[in-house]
């Protein structure tokens, strides 16, 4: 099913984090598809954050540029009176909220990912639960209501990989997962009203960062193939975007409620592509890669892509095979292969 233009024509929108990245591919397409979207985040309004340029202002002009209608305003969501004044606006000037998308982030600067456990510095763990977790359930709690009292509604969760296992360091893997839980737990009291809350994962996302780290812009992406071949299943923010507007407009969407939704699945599922016409396959191609991998000696490269894909499908019935694999490679075998049931964390077609 192919998702129509101004399929969610009045219909109001809030976009919590849509300064860049997903939240700002996010606030795009529900732009594109009719809605009247708020841009809210810290970057705006003359603040800058995470040393990048972009701003919500910035989004708001890209939704305008299209034709769409959008407001931004700035809001530091871990401040609960500045997110209970978004509510406030919204209700008072829209009169109504159709779609929330917690798509808040801004906890790079405070992961170091060569460090374990046991050696991370942990002076900055309660900024980084206020800033990556905190802020979502903040800005859920004040902008449900709104929801609930009209009795529909969406709530998007935007977390990072639709599998079970583990993202690579604690405190990462603590935040996804817990945002992934909290979707389901917001969908379990949610379940006798018509409000419904889920969890959607881009795949290899072509952010604004990972477009400068690779030296490359939107346009001329593919040149950096050949510095990383997993580029070749990347996925520009607004198919993650084309998923949020794909859930938005059907009328179906309960029986998706609390689990984890991947955004190419749901291109595959719904009909959409991402902007160059494609429906890129990620996980498929990191499946073949480290499985090819795992059958010669592994170099260095190779042990870290082996030991990562191992840590995030060990869980995964149907990749049992694979992780066994992997394992037997790694010389991990026995390291808690299969524990975990798909049913209870993602969709199913």
């Amino acid at each position: 099913m192919a998702t129509p233009d101004q399929a969610l024509a009045g219909k109001v929108a809030v976009v919590a984090g849509a300064t860049r990245g997903g939240g700002r591919g996010i606030a795009r397409a529900l732009g594109a598809a009719g809605a009247l979207v708020y841009c809210s985040g810290r970057s705006g309004a003359g603040h800058k954050g995470m040393d990048r340029p972009e701003t919500i202002e910035e989004t708001v002009a890209l939704i305008e540029q299209a034709g769409g209608r959008a407001v931004a305003v700035r809001v530091d969501h871990t401040r609960e009176e500045e997110v209970a004044a978004l509510a406030a606006r919204v209700r008072r000037d829209a009169g109504r909220l159709d779609v929330l998308v917690n798509s808040i982030w801004g906890g790079d600067p405070l992961v170091d990912w060569s460090k374990t456990f046991w050696e991370v510095d942990l002076s900055g763990a309660r900024a980084y639960v206020d800033q990556t977790m905190l802020s979502h359930l903040f800005t859920s709690r004040h902008l449900a209501p709104l929801m609930v009292e009209a009795d529909r509604g969406l709530i998007v969760e935007v977390i990072d990989g639709h599998f079970a296992g583990y993202r690579g360091h604690i405190l990462y893997d603590m935040t996804k997962a817990g945002l992934a839980r909290m979707a389901y737990e917001m969908a379990m009291e949610l379940a006798r009203t018509n409000v419904v809350a889920l969890s959607l994962s881009p795949g290899f996302l072509r952010s604004e960062a990972v477009l400068d780290h690779f030296g490359v812009g939107e346009a001329n992406w593919r040149d950096a193939i050949a510095k990383d071949a997993f580029f070749a299943e990347s996925e520009s923010p607004l198919l993650v975007g084309r998923a949020a507007v794909a859930l938005a407009a059907d009328p179906d969407v309960r029986r998706k409620a609390g689990l984890i939704h991947f955004a190419s699945d749901l291109a595959r599922e719904y009909g959409f592509t991402d902007v160059d016409g494609r429906v890129p396959d990620f996980p498929r191609l990191f499946d073949e890669r480290v499985r090819e991998m795992a059958a010669g000696p592994l170099d260095d490269t190779a042990r870290f892509l082996v030991w990562a894909r191992y840590c995030q499908i060990h869980q995964d019935p149907e990749r049992l095979e694979l992780a066994m694999v992997l394992a037997k490679a790694l010389g991990v075998e026995g390291l808690g292969v299969g524990l975990g049931s798909k049913a209870a964390v993602r969709s199913t077609k």
